[in-house]
């Protein structure tokens, strides 16, 4: 055995594997941060399935008997009428989704910012190409990983369901799965892609651009050094930006992916994404902002 065999096989395995090590740790920061934060995501989804016009059509009173609440009264109401534990309704397709997704992302930006595109000689990754990769990422990610995200958005409506009278579609997780192939085939995970992977796009051109740029004005124009003061505000400012530009996009997924369909697997309230935006701007468009934040 040669002497550069035996020296990789002292190194930690986050350098002998680097790309594998880095998506398993992006799966499992996001599965904590998943449990810590889910509470919000439920509350989110909730608010942005209120006032839709197009339950109308069907004849739902879903949307008179749903007013508008706002973050921390919906959080509430859910509690109230349901159960603090169903605050996590749905957190095990989350984890599943986080894990596909957060992974995924990681590793495919990494390797178009270190091998792809490649820094410039200052070391610095030039705007355009993290615009690049932060939503080539984005993408790949997220449609890998819609099958999770779409039993995600369904059980997070299942409590709802039941306070109105409908029965509920799903026993579990596996169960979700199961019966969504038997009514839509394989194809049927996939519902919902299209608006998915925009504001995926969207989303990671906001965070991995935002994150980037103001990391790199940090260290250079104040005394920041590359600490985890300047991770944080960065993260912070990434966020931000990332919550605005992808909030629209993700109320027109989460309402194509919760709207009931047909023997066909075809949505009886939303043609297509550019159908669901159209009629989402009769009602508020960006509901949800503040719990997403």
């Amino acid at each position: 055995m040669s002497v550069p065999e035996d020296e990789e096989r002292l190194l930690p395995l986050t350098q002998r594997w680097p790309r594998a090590s880095k998506f398993l740790l992006s799966g499992c920061a996001a599965t904590v941060a998943e449990l810590a934060t889910f509470p919000l995501d439920l509350t989110k989804t909730r608010l942005q399935m209120q006032g839709e016009a197009a339950l109308a059509r069907l004849g739902d009173s879903a949307r008179e008997s749903a007013p508008y609440r706002g973050m921390v009264r919906t959080a509430l109401g859910i509690i109230e009428e349901e159960g603090f534990l169903k605050l996590w309704q749905g957190v095990t397709p989350a984890i599943y989704r986080h894990i596909v997704y957060s992974g995924g992302r990681m590793v495919t930006y990494e390797h178009l910012r270190e091998v792809v595109f490649g820094k410039s000689e200052d070391k610095h990754y030039p705007l355009w190409k993290s615009v690049i990769g932060g939503m080539m990422a984005g993408v790949i990610g997220q449609f890998l990983a819609n099958p999770t995200d779409l039993v995600k958005v369904q059980m997070q409506m299942e409590g709802k369901r039941k306070l109105e009278g409908k029965p509920l579609r799903f026993r579990g997780v596996h169960h979700a799965f199961a019966k969504i192939i038997a009514e839509g085939g394989i194809r049927g995970l996939w519902a919902g892609w299209v608006p998915n992977i925009q504001r995926a796009a969207l989303v990671n051109m906001g965070d991995l651009t935002t994150y980037d740029t103001v990391k790199h004005y940090l260290v250079l124009n104040t005394p920041l050094e590359d600490n985890i003061m300047t991770h944080g505000l960065s993260s912070l400012c990434s966020g931000l930006v990332a919550s605005i530009l992808g909030t629209p996009a993700d109320v027109i997924k989460s309402r194509i992916m919760n709207q009931p369909r047909d023997k066909q697997g075809r949505g009886l309230l939303y043609k297509s994404s550019t159908d669901c935006l159209i009629q989402a701007i009769q009602d508020p468009l960006v509901t949800g902002v503040l719990a997403y934040l």
